[in-house]
């Protein structure tokens, strides 16, 4: 296990040294992203001004302040709660995320299935998995809501974020195959399996 700071955009050498259990803390520029987003995006074929290419996006849809645009809100929103959704409902994306915009880092709770961990391993991503009810502890790591897209969306518009110290975040899937899901189950079905045949009872 390591720890990365990882600045973004990265490239895919510097994913491709990054294992499951290790950790990594993000700076300078993070993406949020949710269904209604990228349903639009694929589905519909709508295109976004933002450069994804080498940049990590998290499943959000925050809850934000309208203020009036200055130097300190350059977007005219005040961040006000930053949490993170569960991933697996956006599972059908992943690799066109990757292939169409370059994304290589996706940060949820919960994991991803076999296509994601397919689309990491072939294109070089990861998924970073964040603990669930931090949302107060992320938003602190975001120091300003740069700019938006997509903001008739909104709250599932995508986000442009400038972060600092954005983690330790866990490498929960990595681009050699490895899924710390994968791991648990196996864990839990032999453990199940013990605890079973200890009672007497056939699996």
């Amino acid at each position: 296990m390591a720890h990365y700071e990882l600045p973004t955009p990265v490239t895919e050498a510097q994913i491709r040294q990054l294992r499951i259990n290790d950790t990594v803390t993000l700076q300078t520029t993070l993406f949020g992203i949710r269904d209604a987003t990228q349903i639009h995006m694929f589905d519909h074929g709508r295109k976004t001004r933002f450069d994804l290419n080498g940049h990590a996006v998290i499943h959000t849809a925050p809850n934000v302040q309208q203020v009036e645009k200055s130097a300190e809100y350059p977007a005219g929103y005040k961040p006000i709660c930053i949490g993170t959704t569960t991933s697996d409902r956006m599972e059908r994306f992943t690799r066109q995320l990757m292939t169409d915009y370059g994304v290589r880092m996706i940060i949820g709770k919960g994991g991803m299935r076999d296509g994601s961990l397919s689309a990491f391993r072939d294109l070089g991503g990861i998924y970073l998995a964040i603990v669930g009810g931090t949302a107060a502890l992320e938003t602190t790591w975001v120091e300003q809501i740069e700019d938006v897209d997509m903001d008739d969306l909104n709250p599932e518009s995508l986000w442009k974020f400038r972060i600092r110290n954005f983690g330790p975040l866990l490498v929960a899937m990595d681009s050699h195959g490895g899924s710390l899901y994968d791991v648990l189950r196996e864990s839990m079905a032999g453990k199940r399996a013990k605890a079973l045949a200890s009672l007497g009872v056939k699996a």
